[in-house]
């Protein structure tokens, strides 16, 4: 497997990252079926586990943590904070989700625990926190790194202009600064190419995609007219049934069809094709999954299939958004971007 550097931290990593969100109770809750399917990454080649506090609610972390323990040297471990943590007590507690330092400092810790390690080598803040300075986040996250707790810092879903404004605060205030971006990318979400990864390239960050499958769609599983029964689709999710993107799934397929091999081996190549992605993560639920992401691991597109693929999703173009993407304050809430009715009608 050829490796790759991590921005320029310096940290060499696998073209496909080993997700474990689907490790624990929302996806395989068989630990030793989890722990094997680990195993047999780490032993193909995959040096690159990407995890977090909030997957089952720190279970895949345990989960990790115990399928690393005697090979962690070898392993790149990155984890995630910020999405809500349940309380102990069943309840809710404010304080245990967003960016704060009160918050970062004490979720590293819980996650470290649960990772049986001293320390990660990317600790990422799961969700922008618009409640938060990114100033007082950037300067717990450097007291992190000083006290050797994590290696680097990133983030995820961050978008581009506070991609920027992250770096400069961090050059003008001396702290270290976000090494890595988190956003998601595949053939059907290619929005990332026009600013994000640009972006990243510029300040010589490393970008970890996730969702290259399309949140399923690019398995070939889901068929326009036809119903899929599979574990992602308990979950409701309004992608899986989106028309434009079924359209495309139904493009592309003959195109892998043409070049001999799975939709799945087509979109992972794509997603790791671009020049500013570092690793496409792939989350396996089942040991099937894994060696299909396996099989394909050294599959590589020519131009042909790339310009193909182009024609039917431009660079740049979402074929509408997945449900879970990140949704910035500014358009979550039409309070946002309306004017109250009796301004308007004032007028």
């Amino acid at each position: 497997m050829q490796y790759r550097t991590l921005g320029r931290t310096g940290i060499k990593v696998s073209p496909y990252a080993l997700g474990a969100m689907m490790f624990g109770a929302i996806g395989n809750p068989d630990h030793d079926d989890s722990t094997r399917i680990i195993h047999k990454a780490l032993d193909a080649g995959i040096n690159f586990i990407d995890t977090a506090d909030a997957y089952s609610q720190g279970e895949s972390e345990e989960i990790v943590g115990k399928a690393v323990k005697g090979r962690r040297d070898s392993v790149v471990l990155a984890t995630k904070a910020g999405l809500p943590m349940g309380a102990r007590d069943g309840g809710s507690d404010p304080n245990r989700q967003g960016a704060s330092p009160r918050w970062l400092v004490r979720a590293l810790d819980d996650s470290l625990r649960r990772l049986q390690t001293d320390h990660v080598d990317l600790f990422q803040i799961h969700r922008p926190d618009p409640e938060t300075d990114i100033e007082e986040t950037l300067s717990a996250l450097t007291d992190l790194v000083r006290a050797g707790k994590i290696r680097a810092f990133g983030t995820s879903s961050l978008p581009p202009s506070e991609m920027v404004e992250a770096q400069w605060v961090a050059e003008r205030r001396g702290l270290q600064r976000f090494r890595t971006e988190q956003p998601p990318y595949s053939i059907l979400n290619r929005g990332i190419e026009r600013e994000v990864l640009p972006i990243a390239q510029r300040c010589g960050m490393g970008t970890l995609v996730w969702s290259p499958l399309a949140g399923g769609m690019l398995t070939g599983r889901y068929r326009k007219g036809e119903t899929a029964d599979t574990h992602r689709s308990q979950y409701g999710f309004n992608h899986l049934r989106d028309e434009r993107r079924l359209d495309a799934v139904e493009a592309l397929l003959p195109v892998a069809e043409e070049a001999g091999m799975p939709l799945t081996h087509l979109a992972m190549a794509f997603a790791i094709a671009h020049p500013g992605v570092t690793s496409a993560i792939a989350g396996p639920r089942t040991m099937g999954h894994l060696d299909d992401l396996l099989a394909g691991a050294e599959v590589t597109l020519d131009d042909k299939m790339l310009d193909r693929i182009d024609e039917i999703v431009p660079p740049g173009t979402d074929v509408s958004k997945l449900d879970m993407e990140y949704m910035p304050p500014a358009i979550r809430h039409t309070s946002r971007y309306r004017r109250p009715s009796a301004e308007r009608a004032a007028a």
